[in-house]
């Protein structure tokens, strides 16, 4: 699966409909509600990168509230379970 961060600026008075709405939408794993110069935080995960079109531009940017948004698509994910790893190369048990 190929992972993008979209960043959501949104109208103050639908945040949570908004938030709720692109839940919904498939390829959408996770909405944030967070502070800062944006108000919400989508993960998107699809299989091809040309699938991000139907996500984020046909649906996502078409939510009643969105205001803006941009997207980082992931060169590499890296888990707890990765960066653990990382850390313990050459240390013996």
């Amino acid at each position: 699966m190929i992972s993008a961060i979209v960043l959501i600026k949104a109208d103050v008075s639908r945040i949570p409909e908004a938030a709720h709405e692109i839940a919904q939408i498939e390829g959408i794993s996770e909405v944030y509600s967070v502070t800062g110069d944006i108000d919400l935080i989508a993960v998107a995960r699809v299989a091809q990168h040309e699938d991000f079109h139907g996500v984020i531009a046909d649906q996502l940017n078409k939510v009643a509230g969105v205001l803006e948004t941009s997207t980082h698509i992931a060169f590499r994910t890296y888990s707890d379970e990765d960066l653990e790893a990382g850390f313990a190369l050459g240390l013996d048990d």
